[in-house]
């Protein structure tokens, strides 16, 4: 459970509970959009900005929207961008007082020049004039006004696309998003869910940040430290980037922005140092194409969570191996009873006919005697050998399953308190190891009955003139 705010009135850095409240008034009816919420305010928190890729209708504009509820004193500013779009539409028209006087100036009162959270919808189809315009005001938050540059207020802006830019002209504008998140419509389990909507009571809106604590968030995550296992896990993410087909790369910003967001991600959960485990915004932030996030999101719950899925199929070998040997040893027939075949044929046939006068229902238990008396008995030594077999190898299983057990309670000990992953997350990692546990609980059952079938097994009523060999074991591969 997350800390208790202070009592204090003071602005401070927001607590746990305070962002916690806030994720869910702006996830309040986004159905399946969780995981999109916590990054997209983690990221206008860390002032890096945030692309939404998705066909239309799945709520990309309202995110934005919500977003900007989030900030107290952010002005909003929302556009639709296309080929024919001008200049005037984003940075405000020019000013007529300024051309009498020889300048070239925008009016920029309500456009994005004064903007805290912009929302701009299919942001790539912007033409270069407005595009050069932009790279400067979202990378260093100022904007060229006549012969003078000025700073903007921005927090955030948020981009949203249909499909990721294929021009190489636009690649500098696309790497200006930090945060990437592809938008899907909601699937079939939240499908009803989506069509009540209209029922659904109006969140109560929660106290949106003030100014002075994003300032305590930044002063915050510039004291966190980038631990030594998370600066080991992003050298090992820039070799698996450069590993793809074709090799990928980040560029240095990019690189520094990912630890930033990093930073701000601990400062708001309490911790005073990066670990490896926040990589699990690589995908979001580090894949250079959306397609490679699914493959980034699979290595760091393999390399770096270690939060990958056991089927322990040496385990199932073995298992396998010791329930064909029990049923042959049960099934074996005694050696030198030349007859007893035939009898037992005979047998099944008469116990095969109806029950009608008694007679049939005692043909049947007389089959089943003479099939009893038919079975294979087997030496103590047998027995205690094949038992022992079985023992070594629910040994050699328990510290497997003890292992999964505790693995699970050591990652979600260190994801305890981590707000910005969404629960969904966290629990897909958990279950990695829960599913290997629960393997290996059925398997050592399987084992368990094994043993007891084999204990089961019809003694020898006394041993003979030697003493019995003990068994060959039974061969377990490998």
């Amino acid at each position: 459970m997350s800390p208790a705010c202070p009592a204090a009135a003071a602005p401070s850095l927001p607590c746990p509970d305070r962002l916690n409240a806030l994720i869910a008034t702006l996830g309040d009816g986004l159905l399946e959009r969780d995981a999109e919420v916590r990054l997209a305010l983690l990221a206008a928190l860390a002032g890096e900005h945030v692309l939404l890729l998705g066909p239309p209708g799945t709520a990309k504009s309202e995110l934005a929207r919500r977003l900007h509820r989030a900030f107290e004193g952010a002005t909003y500013f929302e556009r639709l961008l296309t080929r024919f779009s001008t200049p005037e539409e984003l940075f405000g028209p020019l000013s007529l007082k300024a051309l009498e006087n020889d300048r070239y100036e925008r009016l920029t009162a309500g456009f994005l020049p004064e903007a805290g959270i912009a929302f701009l919808d299919e942001v790539f189809k912007a033409n270069s004039a407005i595009l050069n315009t932009l790279l400067t005001l979202l990378n260093e938050r100022e904007f060229d006004n006549g012969s003078g540059r000025t700073t903007v207020p921005l927090v955030s802006v948020v981009g949203a696309s249909n499909e990721v830019p294929g021009d190489e002209t636009l690649q500098a504008f696309f790497d200006r998003f930090l945060v990437r998140l592809p938008i899907a419509p909601v699937g079939d389990e939240a499908f009803e869910a989506l069509l009540r909507l209209a029922d659904r009571p109006a969140p109560v809106p929660a106290e949106p940040l003030r100014p002075a604590e994003r300032e305590a968030v930044a002063t915050a995550a510039a004291q966190v430290g980038l631990g030594d296992d998370a600066v080991e896990a992003l050298r090992r993410l820039r070799a698996w980037l450069a590993a793809q087909t074709p090799p990928q790369a980040l560029s240095d910003r990019r690189w520094r922005q990912l630890v930033g967001l990093m930073r701000v991600a601990a400062a708001t959960e309490g911790r005073a140092q990066v670990d490896a485990l926040d990589l699990w915004l690589a995908p979001q932030a580090a894949a250079p194409r959306p397609e490679l996030a699914p493959a980034l999101q699979d290595w760091f719950a393999r390399e770096i969570a270690q939060a990958v899925p056991q089927d322990a199929p040496w385990l199932t070998r073995a298992v396998e191996a010791f329930e064909r040997q029990l049923e042959l040893e049960q099934r074996a027939e005694a050696d030198g009873e030349s007859d007893s075949a035939g009898k037992m044929a005979l047998a099944r046939a008469i116990g095969g006919g109806r029950d009608d006068d008694g007679a049939a229902g005692s043909m049947r238990l007389l089959a089943r005697q003479l099939e009893a008396s038919s079975r294979r008995r087997w030496s103590a030594v047998h027995v205690a050998a094949r038992v022992a077999q079985v023992d070594e190898t629910i040994a050699a299983a328990r510290p497997h399953r003890e292992a999964a057990v505790a693995a699970a309670e050591a990652l979600a000990a260190r994801l305890e308190g981590r707000l910005w992953m969404a629960p969904s997350r966290v629990a897909a990692l958990l279950a990695a190891h829960a599913h290997t546990a629960l393997v290996l609980d059925a398997l050592l059952a399987r084992l368990g009955a094994v043993r007891q079938g084999f204990e089961a097994l019809p003694l020898e009523e006394a041993p003979g003139a030697e003493p019995p060999a003990t068994p060959t074991p039974v061969a377990l591969e490998a």
